[in-house]
């Protein structure tokens, strides 16, 4: 009989508060997004609103725990920080405001996706330690069970 592989377990504390602050920080630079080019410090007709899509796209990932989300958008938030030090510097009053706040929900995102993925795959190693000792004890008794029945 193969070894079967443990049943999905809930993630580890520390991974579910790094997921968390990554939803917060996504819910956060998409609200700031909206609000800071629609109503408070809006440029031209508000189309710039579509720089928060990138970030609907991912909600659905977080939430699924997708290690792969989690990597794609510690890269993408990068962007966001950009555009956050190039508006702080350039521009004044609710602008200025908003892109510091966008720089530290940045930071703070890409903390989170950071530790997410780390904390991720050492859990997994762990696991997989788990389960190959687990199997090799099975395997083991299979083999003095054998042994046992064998001798006269």
């Amino acid at each position: 009989m193969p070894p079967q592989s443990p049943p999905p377990t809930t993630p580890d504390p520390s991974v579910q508060r790094a997921r968390a602050w990554a939803f917060v920080s996504v819910l956060g630079l998409i609200v700031v997004g909206l609000a800071w080019e629609l109503w408070l410090a809006p440029t031209g007709s508000g189309t710039w609103a579509v720089k928060v899509l990138p970030l609907l796209l991912c909600i659905g990932g977080l939430m699924r725990h997708r290690l792969y989300t989690f990597r794609w958008l510690s890269l993408l938030v990068w962007l966001y920080f950009l555009e956050a030090i190039v508006r702080a510097i350039t521009e004044g009053g609710w602008s200025q405001a908003m892109a510091l706040l966008q720089l530290v929900l940045s930071l703070v995102l890409f903390g989170a996706c950071s530790l997410y993925v780390r904390w991720r795959l050492q859990n997994g190693r762990r696991l997989a330690a788990e389960a190959e000792a687990r199997a090799e004890a099975q395997a083991l008794a299979q083999t003095a069970a054998g042994a046992r029945e064998a001798a006269p």
